[in-house]
């Protein structure tokens, strides 16, 4: 009886085997700023580079990132980020982490926004335009860093850039 039951656990671990092999990790981020063909590119380049691979939806402004673990996952999504773009994960432990500081400021530097069309610059007007107390930015097409200006909480800034589905690095 021990040696049938020891069998059967063998049996079933060798069965499930393969699936715990080709196990998947599926991690959707949704509100991505996904204007053009070459947003798309650039997000499934980004997640390629971390060896995942990116599916987007640009009508959704949805991307499914597909990746072999949760590691490899997190390396894409932070990938994604670097690019320029920013969506809410469906994940929370697998998201776009963000360790700025706020302060309020009358001016900031903001670069890694991907800005490859007057779409993407125009994304960026509405954000500065929602942004309490922001009087301007410089951003234009193909711009690697744009200085906004006024008097704004750098983490409102972020979180403007965030709902219109961008992200990039800001210092004062």
């Amino acid at each position: 009886m021990k040696k049938r039951k020891t069998t059967s656990i063998i049996l079933a671990l060798i069965l499930c085997l393969p699936g715990f092999l080709l196990a998947k990790t599926t991690v959707s981020l949704k509100g991505v700023h996904l204007c053009c063909k070459s947003c798309v590119t650039g997000v499934a380049k980004a997640a390629q580079s971390a060896g995942a691979s990116a599916t987007s939806k640009p009508q959704q402004k949805l991307v499914i990132i597909e990746a072999a673990d949760d590691a490899t996952a997190s390396k894409a999504v932070t990938a994604v980020a670097k690019a320029g773009y920013y969506g809410k994960s469906s994940n929370p432990s697998i998201a776009i982490k963000t360790d700025l500081k706020d302060a309020t400021v009358t001016s900031a530097s903001v670069s890694g926004v991907h800005l490859c069309c007057g779409k993407c610059v125009r994304a960026v007007d509405k954000a500065i335009d929602s942004l309490k107390g922001a009087s301007g930015h410089t951003a234009e097409k193909n711009s690697a860093t744009f200085k906004v200006t006024g008097s704004f909480s750098l983490k409102a800034l972020l979180d403007a850039l965030h709902e219109n589905g961008l992200h990039g690095q800001i210092s004062k």
